[in-house]
């Protein structure tokens, strides 16, 4: 039997809660979940039942949080880890006979005063399966911000987990982490063979940051990057289309296979080729990246930190009270770090 499947990065349209109250916006999501429903079963009736992948963009349930504090977020956006949301999610996956992966803001009843914005896998019969909780963020907290309080719950195998299954060895990689080849090849030394990457970022016809990493990931890790991108965001005080199009299927040696246009879309469908991938994985030659690896010379290197890990815990490791200043003051006082190690001129 052929290890070949059709992925699909679905580029729908996110509707943004923000400026509801708790009620309407949990009823905005379930509609959100719905909505998304419908489309993922019109693709795979157009595409085909070849279809057993769906990426969704982030964002897709909620739109970013606005200003919001912590508390207002959770109280209307952030959604338990056995909820409702995701038994919607299910049903749809179950329904349509795929594996669906998405991005959410999640709660934790380890970090009651946060949230983790979360990627997620469903399997075919509506279960998850894969959980995986953003570490690099600019504006949302991160399991590397309360390291050792998170590590003692879930391990260190909780920070890079990859899952094993029909469509091969699964991983996720959450928005602008694309950018640290960091996250990806932690991921591939866990086995990963493909990347599911929701994202919401700029649609531009000139190559963008994130759309250079994507190949760059996939040709560095041998792997296949499955990335869906938002097709605008609205309800919101921020330019719709400012985040569209560039929704992509990228093979292992990093060619774009099928790469959607602006608006919502279901162009971003390819084949996955896992035999072909295990096959180039297995030949000896140059272009074997993977098996040339040389993490030794690297190490000590790492040892080094930037941005400081339990920033939002105390000396007792609890969870220190916090506004959306934190972020940008943690950053600042980075910045001001490396400069006085001559690492970076002022």
């Amino acid at each position: 039997m052929s290890n070949a499947y059709t992925a699909v990065a679905l580029q729908t349209r996110c509707f943004a809660i923000n400026k509801l109250n708790e009620l309407d916006a949990r009823a905005k999501i379930m509609a959100n979940i719905e909505r998304v429903g419908g489309q993922i079963q019109g693709t795979k009736g157009f595409v085909g039942p070849s279809v057993k992948l769906v990426v969704l963009p982030e964002y897709f349930m909620t739109s970013f949080p606005l200003g919001e504090s912590f508390p207002s977020w959770q109280a209307k956006a952030c959604i338990e880890k056995d909820g409702k949301e995701y038994e919607a999610l299910g049903k749809i996956a179950q329904q349509n006979g795929i594996h669906l992966s998405g991005n959410a803001y999640e709660l934790d009843d380890n970090f009651p005063d946060l949230y983790f914005q979360t990627s997620f896998i469903l399997n075919d019969s509506g279960d998850c399966i894969h959980r995986y909780r953003r570490l690099i963020s600019m504006f949302a907290p991160t399991p590397h911000d309360v390291l050792n309080k998170y590590l003692d719950i879930y391990g260190y195998e909780g920070l890079f987990p990859v899952t094993k299954t029909e469509l091969g060895n699964l991983a996720t990689i959450a928005s602008e982490e694309i950018l640290y080849p960091e996250v990806a090849r932690s991921l591939v030394m866990q086995g990963a063979e493909v990347f599911l990457h929701s994202s919401s970022e700029v649609g531009a016809y000139d190559l963008t940051p994130k759309d250079i990493a994507k190949r760059a990931r996939a040709v560095e890790n041998l792997a296949y990057v499955v990335s869906s991108n938002s097709a605008g965001i609205a309800d919101i005080d921020f330019p719709a289309e400012s985040t569209d199009g560039l929704s992509k299927l990228v093979d292992f040696k990093g060619r774009v296979m099928a790469e959607a246009g602006m608006g919502e879309s279901m162009v971003a469908n390819a084949e996955i080729d896992l035999d072909a991938l295990r096959r180039y994985r297995n030949k000896p030659g140059m272009g074997n990246i993977l098996s040339r690896q040389r993490n030794e010379l690297f190490a000590p290197m790492y040892q080094q930190s930037v941005y400081p890990a339990n920033n939002m815990l105390d000396e007792n490791n609890n969870v220190k009270p916090l506004e959306r200043s934190h972020f940008m003051q943690t950053q600042m006082a980075t910045i001001a770090n490396l400069q006085s190690k001559g690492l970076i001129q002022e």
